[in-house]
């Protein structure tokens, strides 16, 4: 099963979704609560896919996104955020999220999408 970094900045949806996904069979390899600890932990460990929170301290998740989508343009994020407006939604796939659920998530909407990314 694929490695997963995840990144938000509630420790409580990070428990959450390390819970789901161990469940399912991933290997969560690390979280980050911030973004800055996100870029660094994506170089130390180049996850097979990460879940990415938008709204964080030190660095958002768009900036995460541009910053290792330069070194890295076939990592695989997916954003789960509760950001909805259009154009944010629309900014992260450009800046090359694979897939953008809107949170609260279930844990059948989040493994339907590990899924189709980790194909």
């Amino acid at each position: 099963m694929p490695s997963v970094l995840i990144v938000d900045d509630s420790m409580v949806m990070r428990k959450s979704l390390n819970s789901m996904l161990t469940q399912a069979g991933y290997t969560v390899i690390a979280e980050a609560s911030d973004g800055d600890e996100a870029v660094k932990l994506f170089a130390q460990h180049h996850p097979d896919i990460v879940t990415l929170d938008l709204n964080m301290p030190k660095m958002n998740g768009l900036d995460v996104l541009r910053q290792v989508m330069k070194t890295n343009p076939d990592a695989k994020f997916v954003v789960i955020s509760a950001v909805e407006d259009k154009e944010t939604v629309m900014e992260a796939l450009k800046l090359g999220a694979k897939y953008y659920i809107l949170k609260p998530v279930t844990y059948d909407k989040v493994l339907e999408t590990m899924k189709r990314v980790g194909q």
